[in-house]
């Protein structure tokens, strides 16, 4: 039985959602028809030529950096994206490309990469601003009204959470007021505390029907001025963001930990280097892979003692030394990156089974070929 193009296509974008990916990128199907069958797949870093050349014909190529990002208005056979691509479309092979949205997705990019080095994930280091703009009100209301502000409330908008509706939470305990003049309370009467039962009611609203909730709980609420708070709920990223925390499963001097870095990570020319003591104890680290020291804040205060990420620049981390004990080890882009691909292969190897061979490129794409020390 073969398989569909798009039905590969919907298993990666339920793993790597493509809403994650920054504004700036470009995922997703670079060429292809997602009608026709796919009868490989073959998982890389980057979409080089001998990359390609290695994808057998009715392939598809899983790339995780896009092959067209920046300033494209040309595909012509005579450039070199461009030749990969008509080489691609010739044989019927496809490219797709998982970016950022696999650096954020969970598990994704930073998940692999803390795997690999035998770190157990426990937080994300930059989470992603997701979900649902939410409000919590919480109302006060006599309890012979409960029933009627909570029906008005759920009218409006309000109490919905996935597919459940009218949800919400009370509890009874006791009101106080002391009605002045000018007040028209509906219960007790001017200068004389009032102290009577009341529920508390407690329901969630999306924030951009404030209004109509207020307008629909005054309403329905006896008192002439009720009772009520608004607070905005803080978005749960579920695991979902750029970067993450993670912990050793015992100590270990960091010079021993860089030394576990460079063993368990593919041989590179840029290699392994570190900054800080050798004999500093690391328990609790940062990783990122891929560029990251636009994160090198979050890491200083997320209570690690190492950062582990690629493509680190001079100042900035020279600036992060002065002011943090934090130590930084920075590997080449490809390596940090490369573990990712065995985990989108298994992905795909679990929902397709024998009916779709995957496997892992295993050509080193690193642009950093010689060096000397």
């Amino acid at each position: 039985m073969s398989v569909r193009l798009g039905e590969v296509m919907a298993v990666l974008d339920a793993a790597y959602p493509p809403e994650l990916a920054r504004s700036w990128d470009s995922v997703g199907l670079v060429c292809g028809d997602p009608d026709e069958p796919v009868d490989s797949v073959t998982v890389a870093v980057d979409a080089t030529a001998a990359v390609v050349d290695e994808v057998p014909a009715r392939g598809l190529l899983l790339a995780h950096h896009p092959l067209l990002l920046r300033g494209v208005d040309t595909v012509a056979a005579s450039t070199p994206k461009g030749a990969l691509l008509h080489r691609l479309i010739r044989t019927g092979r496809s490219l797709f490309t998982a970016h950022t949205n696999a650096d954020a997705a969970a598990p994704g990019v930073s998940d692999a990469l803390a795997q690999t080095l035998g770190l157990t994930v426990e937080d994300v280091l930059e989470p992603a601003p997701g979900g649902a703009d939410l409000d919590k009100w919480v109302i006060f209301v006599p309890g012979e009204s409960a029933e009627a502000v909570r029906t008005a409330v759920f009218a409006a908008g309000a109490g919905q959470i996935g597919d459940y509706s009218c949800c919400s939470w009370s509890v009874t305990g006791t009101g106080q007021f002391l009605p002045h003049e000018g007040a028209a309370p509906a219960v007790g009467a001017v200068g004389s505390v009032e102290r009577l039962p009341e529920d508390r009611i407690e329901v969630i609203a999306p924030a951009g029907i404030r209004g109509r909730v207020l307008a629909a709980m005054r309403a329905a609420h006896p008192y002439e001025e009720p009772a009520f708070d608004v607070f905005s709920l803080a978005s749960l990223p579920a695991g979902v963001g750029i970067g993450r925390i993670a912990t050793l499963p015992a100590p270990m001097p960091l010079g021993e930990f860089v030394a576990r870095i460079g063993a368990a990570l593919p041989t590179t020319t840029w290699g392994v280097r570190a900054t800080g003591e050798p004999d500093l104890a690391v328990s609790r680290v940062a990783v990122c892979g891929g560029a990251g020291d636009g994160l090198l804040d979050r890491a200083a205060g997320a209570g690690v003692q190492a950062y582990v990420t690629a493509d680190l620049r001079h100042h900035p981390a020279d600036e992060h030394t002065r002011r943090s004990g934090v130590a930084l080890v920075d590997v080449a882009h490809w390596a940090s990156e490369y573990p990712w691909c065995a985990q989108a292969a298994g992905l795909l190897a679990a929902e397709f089974g024998d009916a779709l061979p995957v496997r892992v490129s295993d050509i080193r794409t690193d642009p950093w070929t010689l060096g000397v020390n």
